[in-house]
């Protein structure tokens, strides 16, 4: 999850570990994302799915694997992973009106949500969600 970096490896065995297993997520854990967000000043991109859903299994196998999205989204972001139909994740989609999966967002230090995106998406279009919400 976080060991890379923290354990003291270098920066080159950091991005390939990154190539190897694309975006690192802390699995269901909001709270964690939010204090390693405000300890390292980054925004939190949260991959809201459920087990069912078809388009959230590609963003895993597909997009999330992407070279140089994982090199990006785990250099500028905290990221988390939430199933949205247990635990937390089931009070989460109420809070964050999520209607449909899988829904991407950017949250800021504090847990607020800053941008969103519903739907699958390549490689290049979430690199540009990344650098779209960065800027706000």
């Amino acid at each position: 999850m976080y060991s890379i970096g923290q354990s003291g490896k270098s920066k080159n065995a950091e991005k390939i570990q990154a190539k190897a297993s694309g975006i690192r997520f802390i699995a269901n854990m909001l709270p964690v994302a939010i204090k390693e967000a405000k300890a390292s000043k980054k925004y939190i991109f949260v991959d809201a799915y459920t087990d069912w859903c078809g388009p959230c299994k590609l963003l895993k196998s597909s997009t999330f694997a992407d070279h140089q999205v994982s090199t990006f989204f785990n250099s500028h972001f905290v990221n988390v992973a939430i199933d949205m139909e247990k635990g937390g994740g089931i009070a989460l989609a109420e809070e964050w009106d999520i209607q449909a999966y899988p829904t991407l967002l950017i949250l800021d230090s504090t847990g607020k949500v800053v941008f969103r995106s519903v739907g699958f998406l390549r490689p290049k279009e979430l690199l540009e969600f990344g650098r779209q919400g960065l800027n706000r």
